[in-house]
């Protein structure tokens, strides 16, 4: 188990990807904690996992945007488990709209959640990290950051934004142990997907060289390579898991 030993945080991770990655850490030795904002969701996650990885896992109620919920955050898994080696920045949200028919308030939550959110969690961590010289932290983006899509300026921004993020800090901390890359998903099966027809499943997979969507499984097992040493010397770089759909 190649992550024995190690602390995980994982934002967002009571449902979802985030969810995904919590349970590919925890079958890898790894000790995770997750946060969510929704209490009943998070304790119910935390439940099912406590049946097969006992004590390994934790939960903690959170609000990315908030620096203040941010600090406490890291100091409560600090005093469980004395360290976060590894923090991925998975919380995410879309309020999706045409540009001309979007609100700022859906500009601003949707940046607020997905990018300054990761700003909050990745400076709250770097101080410890930084003392033990060593760390990994990984941030989900997205192919939309990349390529942009209509209806979502504002979920494009954010997910372009967390890879400049990404890419500054893995050079401000590359010399003290700690990386930071990204990945960077493409169509990933979830309740969404779930309520297409199959003419818009169609229309989607058409799209990818693969002809499949992508499961979270395969953006957790990305993940976990970043999390590990198996990718020591590996920082800076953003991995797109898309089956495809975006060679570059």
């Amino acid at each position: 188990m190649i992550l024995t030993g190690k602390v995980a945080l994982v934002t967002g991770g009571a449902r979802g990807l985030g969810k995904a990655i919590a349970a590919t850490f925890l079958g890898e030795g790894c000790k995770v904690a997750i946060c969510d904002l929704d209490e009943t969701i998070l304790q119910q996650t935390v439940s099912e996992f406590e049946k097969d990885f006992g004590q390994r896992i934790k939960g903690f109620r959170a609000d990315v945007t908030d620096p203040a919920s941010v600090e406490q955050l890291i100091t409560d898994v600090e005093n469980t488990w004395d360290s976060v080696d590894i923090l991925v920045n998975n919380a995410g949200i879309t309020q999706d709209s045409l540009l001309l028919r979007m609100t700022q308030a859906q500009w601003q939550k949707v940046m607020d959640v997905n990018l300054t959110g990761v700003f909050n969690c990745s400076k709250a961590v770097l101080r410890g990290m930084i003392k033990r010289r060593y760390g990994r932290i990984i941030n989900i983006s997205s192919v939309v950051g990349r390529m942009g899509n209509a209806g979502q300026a504002n979920y494009a921004a954010s997910k372009a934004g967390v890879i400049g993020f990404t890419k500054s800090l893995a050079r401000e901390v590359a010399s003290r142990g700690i990386t930071a890359n990204a990945i960077a998903p493409g169509f990933i099966e979830s309740a969404m997907t779930e309520q297409l027809n199959e003419e818009q499943k169609k229309r989607l997979t058409d799209q990818i060289p693969m002809q499949r969507t992508g499961q979270a499984v395969d953006v957790a097992n990305a993940v976990l390579f970043f999390a590990s040493d198996l990718s020591a010397y590996v920082t800076g770089q953003v991995l797109n898991v898309d089956g495809g759909l975006l060679m570059n």
